[in-house]
Parts: C-alpha cells; sequence; structure tokens
C-alpha cells in the first residue's frame, strides 16, 4: 500500500510540476504594462487598446498630436514603411499599430534581440480594425536595428 501510495504522490507531483511549466508563460503574459501613444481623433486606436485590456495588459493611453507621434516612431527607429496609427511600449519593445496580442505575448516571452513589431498600415480585421471575418491578409514584421525586418507572422484572409 505505501508503495502504490508512493508512486501516486510521485504522479501528482511531477503533474504540478509539469502544469506549472505550462502556465509560467502565459501568466508572465498577464498584466504587463503597455503604454500607447495615438492621436486624440483615433477611433481604431481605442478599438485595439480595449482588445489590449481585454487579452489581459494593463494599458495606460497618452494622447500627443499626430507630428509629435511621427517625431518618436522616427526617433525611436520605426522604419517610415512600417508606420500605422499608434505606438506602443512595452519591456523594452515597440510595437507599432494593431498587432494581435498573442504575437505581443510572442515576443515577450522569445526576447527577441529587435525594436519591435509592427502590423503596416491599417489593414482591416486586425484587432480594433473591424470584423475578423472580414481580415484581409497581412504580416506582422519583426524590426530591428539598421533597417533590418522579418516576418513575425502572417494573417491569411478570411
Amino acid at each position: 500500500m505505501s508503495t502504490h501510495l508512493y508512486s501516486r504522490r510521485k504522479f501528482l507531483l511531477a503533474a504540478s510540476a509539469l502544469w506549472l511549466t505550462l502556465a509560467v508563460p502565459a501568466a508572465n503574459a498577464q498584466n504587463r504594462e503597455i503604454h500607447v501613444l495615438k492621436d486624440p481623433n483615433c477611433g481604431c486606436c481605442s478599438a485595439w487598446v480595449a482588445v489590449m485590456q481585454k487579452a489581459g495588459f494593463k494599458v495606460t493611453v497618452e494622447t500627443i498630436d499626430a507630428i509629435e507621434l511621427d517625431r518618436y516612431k522616427r526617433e525611436n527607429g520605426i522604419p517610415e514603411n512600417l508606420f500605422s496609427c499608434h505606438t506602443a511600449r512595452i519591456d523594452g519593445y515597440l510595437i507599432e499599430g494593431h498587432v494581435p496580442a498573442a504575437d505581443i505575448v510572442r515576443l515577450l516571452d522569445e526576447r527577441r534581440d529587435a525594436i519591435g513589431l509592427s502590423a503596416p498600415g491599417m489593414p482591416t480585421g486586425a484587432p480594433g480594425m473591424g470584423s475578423e471575418a472580414d481580415r484581409e491578409a497581412y504580416d506582422v514584421v519583426l524590426f530591428g536595428k539598421n533597417g533590418k525586418t522579418e516576418i513575425f507572422s502572417h494573417y491569411d484572409a478570411a
């Protein structure tokens, strides 16, 4: 009986350890603080903020005029061809535009050597840009120093 109990105890400890290992990355993404810079007149930026809050991010928003926002983007190394309507900062990374929460979580988990991520332009069906059922195909781009870019993730048209 004691051998059987010992085996059950080992099994439960191993299962608990596995559960904790799998749960920690997801928990690390929750309640992370993300600071968003946006134009005061932009409704889709507010919709993206709501999506990020629903995903568990603690979001602060700062409204600045478009000229200051463009200056911020340039001074912080966002290539002009990756500009979108708002810029966010999280854990040392910049997030440009309507990047899905899952991509931000992945970047934070992987800790890539990069400046950040961009969903260039304002793709229909991206988070905060209307129904995902009407989504157009788009890429999320990882961008680094010296203009180096790569496709981080791709979303097919719906």
